[in-house]
């Protein structure tokens, strides 16, 4: 990802690795979220299960969690409501991957303004990162 040097500098989320160590050695994201409420990559995990099994409005709820506490981190970390957000950064990935399960739960119960607002934050956060989810 190219930087604009007249924009805002990317924005970093801080590392998690408790929670991350434990969702990377198969605990499941319910009890990781249980453990860790801030730690939106469990959030994004049970909204992308919950999706993968039909559960459209159990998606939902757990995906806007996953966003709205990564919503918080961002601010903590210096985030103005724009600017970039790269998927690169494995921290980041969480908050990106519960904007895309949200927009994703949004778009099958027809609630298409949603969708549109998460399918262009996560654009305008980075291109990689609707590549990577596949909300594009």
């Amino acid at each position: 990802m190219t930087h604009n040097l007249l924009g805002p500098e990317p924005t970093l989320l801080p590392e998690h690795t408790d929670a991350q160590a434990a969702l990377d050695s198969g605990t499941d994201p319910s009890a990781v979220a249980a453990e860790h409420p801030d730690y939106s990559e469990a959030w994004a995990t049970l909204a992308e299960r919950a999706l993968a099994d039909g559960e459209t409005v159990a998606a939902y709820a757990y995906a806007r969690t996953g966003y709205h506490r990564g919503l918080d981190q961002l601010r903590r970390a210096g985030w103005k409501g724009f600017g970039p957000v790269p998927w690169a950064h494995r921290p980041n990935q969480g908050f990106l991957r519960a904007l895309a399960a949200l927009g994703t739960a949004a778009g099958r119960i027809g609630e298409s303004e949603e969708y549109e607002r998460c399918k262009t934050f996560l654009a305008d956060s980075d291109p990689a990162a609707a590549e990577a989810t596949g909300l594009k």
